[in-house]
């Protein structure tokens, strides 16, 4: 009796987990499928009670392309993304490995200051960034303001990356280091042709959230730039719902245009992401 007693509970909270999850499931995706419908309706079903397109309407992402210069946009945003992305996979490795791998006078004072900015609203930094960029701009024959420099440097070493990193990169066992040291490699050699071929899941993690931060970000590239030039899709989609008006189903086929390529990145790591989160000591 206690045995079928038992096997009940763990029934049941076998059953009360797949509800949470599916419920959980349904929050998250609802309404994309929801954007989805919604972007393939004429203007008076998505201005209805409809919820399914009864003939859809593939020519509006094609209208939404065409839309508020949107293609000008979403290519700014593909290149400042992967610029970004560039340059925190560069240097957030090399601060990653310092901090994991090497010894230096006050390394973990300054690893406190560095956790201590996750905890910092984006929005406080964007004064002292502000001001770095434009004194930069005097003082160099770079042209910072208004172009990708003032979009992208900024953020090329996220204390996030860094954090990711370098919990990986301690679990990596010491005897492939001393093995190293007795082939004669030093800690670029190391890093290089060791550490970094088996640290391919944080690294996925890096590019997604990367990407991700450098592809939606609004506030800061409309405080640095006074063009379109520059401006990414974020500001297009932005601009685009104030010039489509009452046009919902474009709108709807704008906000899929943007969710898309971040899809079909998580898509191709979704593997090595899943991995990368389970072993930087961040799970639950």
């Amino acid at each position: 009796m206690g045995a079928r007693r038992e096997g009940r509970r763990v029934d049941v909270g076998r059953i009360l987990t797949y509800v949470v999850l599916v419920a959980g499931a349904l929050v998250a995706t609802v309404p994309f499928l929801l954007t989805v419908s919604w972007s393939l309706m004429n203007l008076s079903e998505a201005t209805g009670q409809a919820i399914l397109p009864r003939t859809p309407q593939w020519s509006n992402y094609a209208r939404a392309w065409k839309e508020a210069n949107f293609s000008l946009y979403f290519f700014n945003s593909v290149k400042l993304g992967s610029i970004t992305l560039a340059g925190q996979l560069v240097f957030c490795t090399l601060a990653a490995y310092a901090f994991a791998r090497m010894e230096f006078p006050g390394k973990e004072f300054i690893y406190t200051l560095l956790l201590a900015t996750l905890m910092l609203p984006g929005a406080v930094t964007w004064i002292p960034n502000f001001i770095t960029v434009t004194w930069l701009g005097r003082i160099t024959p770079i042209q910072w303001m208004d172009s990708w420099p003032a979009q992208t440097i900024p953020f090329m070493a996220g204390a996030f990356g860094i954090l990711i990193l370098r919990q990986f990169f301690q679990q990596i066992p010491q005897e492939l280091w001393d093995a190293a040291r007795i082939d004669g490699a030093g800690h670029l050699r190391y890093l290089l042709q060791v550490v970094l071929p088996i640290s391919r899941a944080p690294m996925m993690t890096i590019v997604i959230f990367g990407f991700n931060t450098a592809w939606n970000s609004l506030a800061w590239p409309i405080l640095v730039t006074t063009s379109p030039k520059w401006r990414p899709i974020s500001y297009g989609l932005l601009a685009f719902l104030d010039e489509a008006g009452a046009q919902t189903q474009l709108r709807m086929a704008g906000s899929v245009i943007t969710l898309l390529p971040i899809l079909l990145l998580y898509l191709l790591v979704q593997k090595q992401f899943i991995e990368g989160i389970a072993h930087s000591g961040l799970k639950g």
